[in-house]
């Protein structure tokens, strides 16, 4: 660890909070969305017969799944611009 200043663990350590921060607020948000189309859509309805019950948690982890990946680009941003305002020095 002698390669390292103590402002860069800082640094690094700040950025690893922001991105962890970032991702648990996409998380939250993407639950969030998903529940509400699947209460919107009335999607329980299909878990009558075993088919639809089967057919209910793919279709509902995809929907979580695009939500949450449509975030990363949001996320790489918001923490790159975060970590260009560091100073490393």
């Amino acid at each position: 660890m002698n390669q390292f200043s103590q402002i860069e663990i800082a640094n690094w350590i700040a950025i690893y909070l922001a991105a962890g921060m970032c991702c648990a607020i996409a998380m939250v948000l993407s639950v969030s969305v998903t529940l509400h189309g699947l209460w919107q859509d009335r999607a329980w309805q299909d878990v009558r017969s075993v088919r639809g019950a089967v057919l209910f948690l793919p279709k509902a982890w995809w929907r979580w799944q695009k939500l949450y990946l449509l975030s990363t680009p949001v996320t790489l941003i918001i923490v790159s611009y975060f970590a260009a305002t560091m100073t490393w020095s």
